[in-house]
């Protein structure tokens, strides 16, 4: 008897380490893959026909346009990066902007959300609206729940707007460098929005007076238009290394 209930006992064991290990990969496979931007990776603003800034807007990262290659306002506005104009570096950044692009519109499983993102708290995954829109008013939290690579996607047909004051915060490990917005038609981000995320825009991004944008704002066809706004392209943190444990034993 001693014997089978050993045996019962080491198999239970067997068995629960074998639930343990399948579930791991499981609750990683919640987070979707990145989405790669290839060279436009160092572009903070990057657009189809022509950038406009009013103000003393501040760029931090490189900037460029193609096939419309007018840029203006800088000076007042300030870029902390390089000027591509329309050279070969901007126009192999549009090609790598329609791959990631296409790559983001075309995720999937989707969770589909409410339109109105404010006051909601969302973990990684891809996302989208029954209406084909999102916006806020006030805040939207994304959740990394821990882990540093946690991707959020969310994918428009149409428009994405914020109202004044709005924004995006990340707690829990998550990144703006993991956070996607492919919005189908044009952004428009209101009046001292605090936003977050890399905009991939079929069409065209506003950013009203004040707004500002931890991450990336990328028209593919049309202009990106700034007001006196911040914008600071994203890059990913290392995750932390585990420093090892060394056993010392018992001391006799």
């Amino acid at each position: 008897m001693g014997k089978s209930k050993a045996l019962i006992g080491t198999v239970g064991i067997a068995l629960i380490l074998a639930i343990s290990t399948m579930a791991g990969p499981a609750a990683n496979a919640v987070s979707p893959p990145t989405v790669g931007l290839g060279t436009a990776t160092s572009f903070a603003v990057l657009a189809g026909s022509g950038i406009t800034n009013t103000g003393a807007t501040v760029i931090n990262g490189d900037i460029g346009s193609f096939p419309t290659t007018a840029i203006t306002g800088f000076p007042p506005g300030t870029v902390n990066g390089t000027n591509h104009a329309d050279d070969a570096v901007t126009q192999g950044a549009k090609t790598d902007l329609v791959t990631a692009y296409d790559d983001a519109a075309g995720r999937t499983p989707v969770t589909t959300v409410p339109t109105e993102l404010g006051g909601t708290t969302l973990t990684a995954g891809v996302y989208d609206s029954l209406a084909g829109t999102f916006g806020f008013t006030g805040n939207v939290t994304l959740d990394g729940q821990g882990d540093p690579n946690a991707v959020f996607v969310f994918k428009m047909a149409s428009t994405l707007t914020t109202a004044t004051a709005s924004s995006v915060t990340l707690i829990n490990s998550a990144q703006s460098c993991n956070v996607f917005w492919q919005v189908g038609s044009s952004a428009t981000l209101g009046t001292s929005t605090t936003f977050r995320g890399n905009i991939l825009a079929l069409t065209s991004v506003t950013l009203v007076t004040g707004a500002t944008v931890d991450g990336r704002v990328l028209a593919r066809n049309g202009a990106v238009t700034l007001d006196t706004n911040t914008i600071t392209r994203s890059t990913c943190a290392a995750a932390p290394t585990a420093t090892p444990t060394i056993g010392l034993g018992t001391a006799s």
